[in-house]
């Protein structure tokens, strides 16, 4: 079984958010088989910054569609968008 690599854009709903907290809960939303395979983080505007995740997937799992829909789901989530993907 292979396994696809996806770079997600995590935008927080606030600048004042503690990113730290939001990694946490967002590591607790992934689905089954799914893995975070560590976090980059990217200064967007006047003080906010935007988590970048890589994440892991089966690729028979039906891509990021339910990783993408968990993050969607966390509090303190503004948007969720895939801006990278390829096989491992």
């Amino acid at each position: 079984m292979s396994k696809v690599a996806a770079q997600i854009k995590v935008m927080p709903d606030s600048p004042d958010i503690d990113l730290d907290d939001l990694q946490e809960r967002l590591e607790q939303s992934l689905p089954e088989g799914a893995k975070i395979n560590g976090f980059e983080r990217d200064e967007v505007a006047f003080g906010l910054v935007a988590l970048l995740p890589t994440v892991i997937v089966p690729d028979d799992s039906g891509g990021t569609d339910a990783v993408e829909e968990r993050f969607a789901e966390v509090d303190g989530v503004e948007s969720v968008s895939v801006e990278n993907v390829g096989r491992l």
